[in-house]
């Protein structure tokens, strides 16, 4: 496919992953009135958009970044380290100029809001399905968004070299402990939970201050609730 020729010799095949099904259904509603767009699948958590996406191959991925199972920004990096190819639309309700960088560092194609408009987001989809990137208003092409990427990652503080410390800066466990504190749970619980001993809580907790420069496990859970990385959860699924 030629990625200066913005005609579709083949309609786009389109995979969307959001854990909303109102949000899903409503996506791929708009998309089908589009004569040369197929919605090939859906996904609700990135572990499913993992294996959908090996199997069903799809041009453009719409990839929500707060999903379950592992953040959406892991998500685009691993689709993109398997097939250079494939397109990714990042859509996401928090938008933050640090976190566009990171998503079209791992291989995102475009970042949009969540109330991107139907046409705005066919427009999207139809110029990543033939190799070109969005930023804000601009297109570019690959050579455009390596300049656009290298600027704006001078401009960040300590010229950051790994994309991975802010897709995540946290280990596994830091996450996992930070997710029980995100559902209310004192140190106690968590640790009768994993089975820790309660320092070893709390050592992971100041971890957690550290990493992400904040006073308390309350502005903790806020930044990682903001950045996608933990997910509120009902009592019921907490029990699980």
């Amino acid at each position: 496919m030629e990625r200066n020729d913005r005609r579709q010799p083949r309609q786009i095949s389109v995979l969307i992953v959001d854990d909303h099904p109102l949000f899903r259904d409503g996506l791929q509603r708009a998309l089908d009135f589009e004569d040369d767009i197929r919605v090939v699948g859906q996904c609700q958590d990135g572990t499913e958009a993992l294996r959908a996406s090996r199997e069903l191959q799809p041009d453009v991925v719409l990839l929500d970044v707060n999903l379950p199972q592992i953040n959406g920004l892991q998500v685009a990096r691993q689709l993109k380290s398997e097939n250079s190819r494939i397109g990714i639309i990042v859509l996401t309700a928090y938008h933050d100029s640090q976190q566009v960088l990171h998503a079209m560092r791992v291989g995102a194609s475009a970042y949009c809001a969540k109330d991107v408009t139907p046409d705005k987001l066919v427009e999207t989809i139809r110029l990543v399905a033939v190799g070109y990137y969005i930023v804000g208003e601009r297109r570019l092409t690959a050579d455009e968004l390596h300049v656009w990427i290298d600027g704006e990652v001078k401009k960040m503080p300590g010229h950051v070299v790994d994309p991975e410390e802010h897709l995540i800066p946290l280990s596994q466990r830091e996450v996992e402990i930070l997710q029980f504190v995100t559902n209310g749970m004192s140190n106690k619980e968590i640790a009768g939970r994993l089975r820790i001993s309660q320092q070893t809580v709390k050592n992971h907790m100041t971890s957690i201050l550290k990493k992400l420069n904040v006073q308390d496990r309350t502005q903790a859970a806020v930044t990682a609730l903001r950045h996608g990385w933990v997910r509120i959860k009902d009592n019921e699924s907490n029990k699980r």
